[in-house]
């Protein structure tokens, strides 16, 4: 397995819409493994496709303190979510030390497929249904920080814009 580089903001890649998964085989079975690793060691909770450049229809999570509950999500659907809202503090391997509250249904039941290609369906609730939408917000081209007050995100996206102009400098 590999530990693959994290696009962080201002990247536009991060507002992609992710196109659907054709084929479950041996090389995207390999992506997710990647994929879980990078998140591990981020360490991280929930990682999207686009997150390191793969414009696909798929994410990782897990939400265990021992990660040792790994989800892989490829095509997936939210097929319900509840009308209550939780509140938790999110954070985005995409937008590093960068914390704000969220609300988001309680409950959602996600259709997706696993790593084998079988369909699943499961249904989510608390800190779990948070990461699965955030997850799958990402899959859509949106960031945690849509939620939030437009000048908190404008102070954000600017931070972030600068670090990257100041990255590129240092690089030359």
């Amino acid at each position: 397995m590999a530990v693959m580089d994290i696009v962080t903001l201002p990247d536009p890649i991060l507002r992609k819409q992710s196109l659907p998964v054709e084929r479950v085989d041996d090389d995207l079975r390999r992506l997710l493994d990647n994929m879980l690793e990078t998140m591990y060691k981020a360490p991280g909770i929930g990682l999207a496709g686009i997150q390191v450049g793969v414009d696909r229809r798929i994410f990782v999570m897990d939400t265990s303190r021992e990660e040792n509950a790994p989800i892989c999500m490829i095509n997936p659907q939210i097929i319900l979510q509840s009308e209550e809202l939780n509140t938790h503090e999110e954070g985005c391997l995409s937008i590093p030390e960068y914390y704000a509250e969220v609300d988001r249904p309680k409950l959602v039941t996600m259709k997706f497929l696993d790593r084998f290609g079988k369909e699943q369906q499961l249904e989510l609730d608390g800190l779990d249904a948070t990461c699965a939408q955030h997850e799958f917000d990402h899959l859509n081209g949106a960031l945690f920080i849509d939620y939030i007050s437009k000048l908190r995100r404008d102070r954000v996206i600017k931070k972030f814009t600068k670090l990257a102009k100041q990255k590129d400098k240092s690089v030359l």
